[in-house]
């Protein structure tokens, strides 16, 4: 028998990377990537298989899909279908997976150790909870069941999810480009499948569905075909050991690796023609898309990037900044999607303004004169040096990422032909100028070689026809003569026709130069960063970084100032201030975006907000240049009408988000005194003009408290220049603490049951959703904290599965704990199809249910939940943004809870069974007189089409005469001699709204087949086998409900009436408020040793 090859064990990675790296192949030619992390507290395995929905048979589009979701439903070792997900539950993991064009991707994470002592070995123990996961998960590719009983709901899982996605234009747009495709390409097919496509429909022409799932598995998962990612504390021989056994079991089939090479995603066709599509949201884009070579050999050099970057820019001279001038766009990027081994798309998409629609055909032109410019000169050396260096800088200090997202990617990344060693490089570093790949790259963009869609919800107005898959209305012609002469002109431009204002960019001087890390022993790293300074003025924090040792910092600045949201026209005006500051920074602050040197500018409840992050040697200056364009904004009328009706927009389009992301805003605002709904903002938009921001943000920046966070690579000294940065630069007066907004909630009192309802603005959505929410407590309260998040790991896993596995409620099914400024609470969000009301009573008696469990549960079980909560809280952070986001929050909080993590723990340790039954009966339990409850109803004003099709639902008579003419068809289809009056009659007792449909059905054919047609036993038994599958088939697509076995779900116990909220003023006028943040520790025990002084000019200095 051969043995385990060792391919690699020399990865080429960071300069930081203290992790061990093994790729093997087994003798089943199942390639793996082990990873030994010896600090790491997540254990995470993926598996990448090369099939995706490009395999799905053309008669049934989902397939691999819902493969996905059936693997994941028992196995053969393991046969209950929850084994795995109760598992992971309780060793702090979780697991998902994703289906795309080419491959299916599956990955988990646990604990990586089953100690709560975060830092301890596992000493290879097969006891460790990264083996037991990996013998699970190792067995779907093994021996899954595809167990029958699990079928119909994974289905509707699948078609839940495809519901979910109905309304967006990202899933609409994309699958009008691939059902606009050439029909001989798989890119044509719809990928995720629904009911119609994975149940119904086959099941009408007699196939069994069960039985090609598990065909398609057999035909297309092979151990060839996989590629596997480890990441353990485990040395590499154990894991070595661990995949050769576990693994050993996966077939090898000898697949090929699928290739599409001789048919293209676009023919002739599809060329040189323009497609106009209404979307959803009120939204202008303009794509342009170029049949593109396959780059995935090209690894070394990857020209695409090249394109990418020119095309791309948004600095002077620039594409972006050409017609950004004009005022016909906001927006612009540029790159290549691989579509499958063997081609590609070039993709240039711009946003538009209004007046950008009306001349897309000169924006298309200005395209190909750019692509002239690059062409006129070859290639420059300097432009990919410049790349290089920044793809070589970025690779050298990259940090950790969370141990699913590694393990996930990499397991993509491996089915790429790339050296071994490369793994972890890959595609992310460029590592040669190639002149000649780079003019082969360009000659695909041509004149001849595209198509373009534009996106509008009023231009043209005269769409035609509608996409099968999500009804998205479009228009679809050939480029007119005239048009496409115009870009043939455009793309064959000599230097004296070109624009004046195109040039390609000019050398970079963001690129870092200062990469060194004054980089000292440390026994510990710090919990908490220092106060430096701490005034009436200012408050400053500092942390250099004693644990990642990278030379990137994150300046955090929040100038303090109550009218930033003191209204909704003021927070309207804020945010509108904003947007322009970024809208006149935009081509400068892009050379410091690509070079790795990032800036965020926004208003909140508190004031305005500056974050800027990336590379520290030029952070100071760009900061500056950010606050001096706060400070000297000329608001230019046209600029401020085009950021104006942008703003307007994503307002309008607020109400046609998905609904579970639209029900926060209104529990949020329920709980807040000062809180604000998305129409109460768009009313303060309209009257706005330019004169109006002139003169508001001068008032803004006049008065304000400054708090600054500055950690990484920074000195003590440099942070507290940030700080007299921003006070030499805005000069403003001091804001008093008596003036600072106090941070509160509303309280829900015991006994309260409240329930808001909303209708939702986009007519066409058929989703449901509510957010069911229970007051716990304050935010201070440190046992009831502990409690609460222990209750949020107790019901992760079976609210799940109850909720969304056995009930499909739906796809969006959340539960756990919610926290505001000063309050928490328990909430279940769910989004679904069926009615709130109903969906509200499936609440009480899940949480009926989780009651009885808990007091069921056995103490190993409830000890197992709470290890698995420490080993959660106790999760390390992976990397510096990780860790400024921990500080960030606490500070901005004004909790200051710098260790919240440690007292959880600490507070949960001690929690027994009783302790949490009590408090569970008290806060949570249905029928408890004290606990606290609003609920928000999000409703939907459109139904689920019939699965048939027909807008009218026909009679029962009429249902009844379709259901026995499809019956007689089908076994006439069998070779069963079929009298239509006689099996008519035989259906004549059959009472289609009985709860005992599906059986009163069965007794009626066999009655017949055994009685009138005469057909044999065994021939009847096999057709009646099938009875109950078809059925749940055929019912729906005639209109006739099946009733839910209402047997099988736990009861919803009786509980007080609701209160409905009629008037939101009234309401929150009869709640009290919260205390304002209690901070944990004094801010006298953060301070600094050294004593900041201010001078007469307000600049800081510190003393001994």
């Amino acid at each position: 028998m051969s043995s385990t090859e060792r391919v690699a064990d020399k990865l080429e990675k960071p300069a930081l990377d203290d992790r061990s790296y093994r790729v093997i192949r087994l003798p089943n030619q199942l390639e793996a990537l082990l990873v030994h992390d010896p600090d790491t507290d997540k254990a995470s395995a993926s598996v990448n298989v090369n099939v995706g929905s490009f395999s799905d048979a053309d008669d049934m589009p989902g397939m691999a899909h819902a493969v996905e979701h059936l693997l994941f439903m028992g196995t053969e070792k393991y046969p209950v279908e929850n084994d795995y997900n109760q598992y992971l539950s309780s060793h702090s993991g979780y697991s998902n997976a994703y289906t795309s064009s080419t491959e299916t991707n599956y990955y988990f994470e646990v604990a990586a150790s089953s100690s709560q002592d975060a830092d301890a070995s596992t000493n290879g123990s097969v006891d460790s909870p990264l083996h037991g996961a990996l013998d699970r998960f190792a067995q779907f590719f093994i021996a899954p069941l595809f167990l029958s009983s699990t079928l119909d709901r994974e289905l509707k899982a699948v078609d839940s999810e495809n519901k979910k996605n109905l309304q967006s234009d990202t899933w609409r747009l994309n699958q009008l480009k691939k059902t606009l495709s050439s029909p001989k390409h798989p890119y044509h097919h719809f990928s995720t499948g629904n009911l119609q496509t994975l149940r119904d429909e086959p099941t009408k022409r007699g196939v069994n569905i069960r039985d090609e799932f598990i065909k398609f598995h057999h035909q297309n998962y092979s151990a060839n075909r996989m590629k596997l990612v480890v990441l353990g504390r485990e040395k590499l021989d154990e894991l070595e050991a661990w995949v050769g056994s576990l693994f050993a079991g996966v077939v090898n089939k000898d697949l090929p690796r699928n290739r599409w090479d001789d048919v293209e995603p676009f023919s002739d066709k599809e060329l040189l023609t323009q497609v106009f599509a209404k979307p959803v949201m009120d939204s202008r884009l303009l794509d342009i898309y170029f049949p593109y070579q396959d780059e995935e050999d090209m690894y070394e050099t990857q020209p695409s990037r090249y394109l990418s970057h020119l095309i791309g820019h948004e600095g002077p001279g620039s594409i972006l900044a050409h017609i950004k001038a004009k005022g016909w766009a906001n927006g612009l990027s540029a790159g290549v999607a691989p579509v499958c081994p063997g081609s590609a798309f070039f993709t240039v998409s711009i946003k538009l303004t209004e007046d950008g629609l009306k001349h897309y055909q000169e924006i298309v032109e200005t395209v190909f004169q750019y692509i002239s410019l690059i062409k006129q000169h070859k290639p420059q050396q300097w432009i990919v040096d410049e790349m290089k260096g920044m793809t070589e800088v970025d690779f050298k200090f990259r940090q950790k990422s969370p141990a699913t997202s590694f393990t996930s990617k990499l397991s993509s990344i491996m089915q790429q032909p790339l050296p071994r060693d490369w793994l972890l490089s890959g595609t992310s570093v460029i590592r040669k100028f190639d002149s000649q790949g780079i003019t082969k790259a360009l000659s695909y963009l041509q004149a001849e070689n595209f198509r373009l869609t534009l996106v509008s919800q009023k231009f043209p107005g005269d769409w035609d026809q509608q996409e099968k898959w999500y009804g998205t209305e479009y228009r679809v012609e050939a480029i007119p003569s005239d048009f496409q002469a115009a870009v043939r002109k455009a793309a064959n431009s000599t230097a004296t026709d070109l624009i004046s204002e195109l040039h390609l960019p000019h050398k970079n001087e963001f690129i870092p130069t200062k990469l060194t890390v004054d980089k000292r022993d440390v026994t510990e790293p710090a919990k908490n960063p220092m106060l430096i300074r701490n005034d009436e003025a200012v408050r400053t924090w500092w942390k250099k970084d004693d644990r990642f040792w990278v030379p990137k910092a994150n300046a955090y600045i929040t100038l303090r100032n109550p009218l930033a949201k003191a209204t909704p026209e003021t927070a309207v005006k804020s945010n509108l201030y904003c947007e322009l500051v970024k809208d006149a920074l935009e081509e400068y602050s892009y050379d410091a975006e690509i070079a790795g040197l990032e800036y965020q500018l926004s208003s909140y409840s508190m004031g305005i907000d500056i974050d800027i992050g990336g590379y520290s040697d030029k952070l100071a200056v760009l900061l500056e240049k950010v606050l001096v364009s706060m400070r000297d904004l000329e608001v230019k009328p046209d600029r401020f009408n085009i950021i104006k009706e942008r703003v307007l927009r994503g307002l309008r389009n607020w109400d046609f988000q998905q609904p579970y992301r639209q029900v926060g805003d209104f529990t949020r605002c329920l709980g807040s005194e000062k809180g604000w709904i998305n129409e109460q903002y768009l009313a303060e938009v309209e009257p706005l003009k330019a004169e109006d921001i002139s003169a508001f943000y001068p008032q803004l920046l006049r008065q304000m408290h400054i708090e600054c966070l500055a950690h990484g690579n920074i000195l003590r000294e440099d942070a507290l220049r940030i700080t007299d940065l921003v006070e030499s630069t805005l000069r403003p007066r001091t804001l008093p603490r008596s003036q600072w907004q106090i941070r509160r909630n509303l309280l829900l009192p015991p006994g309260s049951d409240f329930t808001y309802r909303h209708t939702l603005g986009d007519k066409e959505n058929v989703n449901h959703c509510i957010e069911y929410y229970l007051y716990v407590g304050s935010l201070a309260d440190h046992v009831l904290r502990a409690k609460l998040l222990l209750l949020g790991q107790l019901t992760e896993e079976i609210g799940f599965d109850q909720l969304r596995t056995k009930e499909q409620l739906g796809y969006i099914v959340f539960t756990g704990a919610k926290f505001a400024a000063t309050i928490m609470g328990y909430r279940v969000i769910i989004q679904s199809e069926k009615p709130t009301s109903y969906l509200e009573e499936r609440v009480n008696a899940f949480l009926a249910l989780f009651g009885s469990r808990l007091d069921s549960m056995t103490q190993e079980a409830f000890e197992g939940h709470k290890k698995s909560l420490v080993n959660k809280r106790l999760e390390k952070v992976k990397n510096l943004d990780q860790e400024s986001e921990r500080f960030w929050t606490q500070i901005s909080s004004e909790h200051f809870s710098f260790v919240q993590n440690e007292i959880d723990v600490a507070n949960v340790k001690p929690l027994t069974k009783q302790d949490m039954i009590d408090f569970f009966n008290h806060y949570i339990h249905p029928t408890s007189p004290a606990r606290a409850k609003l609920s928000v109803h999000m409703v939907a004003q459109s139904t689920p089409k019939p699965a048939a099709g027909d807008e009218k639902k026909p009679s029962p008579a009429k249902q009844k005469e379709q259901l026995v003419a499809m019956l007689g068809e089908y076994l006439t289809s069998l070779s069963i001699s079929t009298d239509q009056d006689q099996l008519t009659k035989r259906f004549e007792t059959v009472d289609l709204a009985s709860r005992d449909i599906i059986p009163a059905i069965i007794t009626a054919i066999s009655t017949y087949m055994q009685e009138d047609a005469k057909v044999p036993d065994e021939q009847s038994a096999a057709f009646l086998q099938q009875g109950q599958q078809v059925m749940g088939a055929v019912l729906p697509e005639l209109g006739i409900e099946i009733p839910a076995d209402e047997e099988d779900l736990p009861p919803a116990p009786k509980v007080k009436e609701t209160v409905f909220i009629e008037d939101v003023f009234a309401y929150k006028a009869g709640l009290t408020m919260s205390k304002g943040p209690v901070p944990v520790r004094a801010l006298s025990e953060f301070e600094d040793k050294d004593v900041v002084a201010v001078d007469g000019n307000g600049r800081s200095e510190s003393k001994l």
